[in-house]
Parts: structure tokens; C-alpha cells; sequence
């Protein structure tokens, strides 16, 4: 698999010191970071901190200008685009679904793409281990659906083919209270089922401690702290993290 020195057999996803610019705007300040095989990492930070681009650079969406991403050991930068994209699971933030395609033809998408004859039979399966009935929900409309509702065929989508790793970016972030609490503790309980590694954007510090392992705190395109959320609690490294952690408690 074209492994790499220093990355590691329990490293499912690095970042050795990425770069990123979009004109004068500094996106990535040399981030590192490992994602552990089975883990869940929350990428947590205010707006244009970064989250987004790190995220997009393990699945090319993104290209760096300086630095080194791996996934499963291997450079990114050597792989086809197209090819990494389909082992790796997506969840957009706005879910991305296809509006001229049904419900089962979208949660199909990846295994069709990978000429898979068995397409619809996994996309019934991953529907209904995100809690959706295919029977009754798979020839509708997107339109047709709920925001939760939007958002589970989404997730499905990402889970269809069976993938070791899923990239979410603020999946939860446009739904009500009730509904968000749902999905989160939904997604969470069927991601230590399947053991899938995942790579989490959020901007709600409540979400990152309920669903992640460790929690990847970045400002100005810098990593600011990584730690269980525990110890960033109890041992913030930066102000920045103090006053990320003040905010969140509703303090001043």
C-alpha cells in the first residue's frame, strides 16, 4: 500500500505540516495531525479557521501547497482523486443530495460509481442502519423528506460502500435541537458498531465532546490543542482554548 515512514499501521489519516493559501488568506498554518484507526477526531474552531480546508485535503477536494497528507500510509498527492474519493465516505455540510434522484438511487451513489451489482441492496442496508425504512422512504424525493430525514440518507450515502473512513463536515449543524440530538447520539452509537474511523467538522464544542474521542482545536489555520475532551476541559493549553471553553459554558 505504499506505506510511508512514520506513518504508522494505526494511523488511518495524518497531516505532516499542510499549508494552504487562497490569495492573502492563510487557510492552514503547517497543521499536523493523526487520526487513529477506529477513532473519531472533532475539527472545532469559530468560521475560517480552517476546519473545512483541513477536512478537504484528505479527500482532494483540496490540494495543499506545502506539507504531506496520508491516508491508510498512503501520500494523497499519488493517488487518482476520483479513486481516493470513493473509498472514502463524505458528508457534506448541506448533505449534498442529488434533488433529481430518489432517495435509494442517492444512498446507491458510491457503490454505483464503483460498479457494484448490488448497489440498491446496500444502499437498502446502510438506510436502514442510519434508522430509515427503505420500503417506505427509498422511491421518494428528497424534497419530500424531512431535514432529518435529508440528513440520514446523506449519512447512508457515506456508509453504502462499506468505507474504513468518513469525512463529515458540520453534518448536523442546520437541523433543530431534537433532531440534532437524535442524529448525534444515532450516529455515534452505529459508528463504534462499525468501527469506522472518522473525521468530524464542527462548530459545537456540546457535539465534539459527545461524539468524538479527541478534539482538534484550530485558530487562524493553526492547531491550538488536540486531547480527549476531558483534558481540554480540565487543562486548556492556550486562552484561546480558555475563552472557546468559557464560551461554551455561556460565560463572558
Amino acid at each position: 500500500m505504499n506505506e510511508l515512514p512514520g506513518s504508522g499501521s494505526e494511523t488511518a489519516l495524518a497531516a505532516r505540516s499542510v499549508a494552504k493559501r487562497f490569495g492573502a488568506v492563510v487557510a492552514l498554518d503547517r497543521v499536523s495531525l493523526d487520526v487513529r484507526r477506529g477513532e473519531c477526531v472533532a475539527l472545532i474552531g469559530e468560521s475560517g479557521s480552517g476546519k473545512t480546508t483541513l477536512l478537504r485535503c484528505f479527500n482532494r477536494l483540496t490540494d495543499p501547497d506545502e506539507g504531506q497528507v496520508l491516508v491508510d500510509g498512503s501520500d494523497v498527492a499519488t493517488l487518482d482523486p476520483v479513486q481516493l474519493r470513493r473509498r472514502i465516505g463524505y458528508v457534506p455540510q448541506d448533505g449534498g443530495l442529488l434533488p433529481h434522484w430518489r432517495v435509494r438511487r442517492n444512498a446507491a451513489l458510491v457503490p454505483w460509481l464503483r460498479g457494484a451489482s448490488d448497489s440498491s441492496a446496500q444502499a437498502d442496508r446502510a438506510l436502514a442502519l442510519v434508522g430509515l425504512d427503505p420500503a417506505a422512504l427509498g422511491e421518494r424525493w428528497p424534497r419530500e423528506l424531512s431535514g432529518g430525514q435529508r440528513q440520514r440518507v446523506a449519512v447512508a450515502r457515506a456508509l453504502a460502500a462499506s468505507p474504513d473512513i468518513v469525512l463529515l463536515d458540520e453534518p448536523f449543524g442546520a437541523l433543530d435541537a431534537i433532531t440534532r440530538a437524535d442524529l448525534q447520539a444515532g450516529f455515534g452509537a452505529l459508528r463504534r458498531e462499525l468501527g469506522v474511523t472518522a473525521l468530524l467538522v464542527t462548530h459545537d464544542l456540546a457535539e465534539a465532546e459527545r461524539l468524538a474521542d479527541r478534539i482538534a482545536v484550530m485558530h487562524q489555520g493553526r492547531l491550538e490543542q488536540v486531547a480527549p475532551p476531558a483534558e481540554l476541559r480540565e487543562a486548556p493549553a492556550t486562552e484561546y482554548v480558555r475563552t472557546l471553553l468559557a464560551r461554551a459554558r455561556g460565560q463572558t
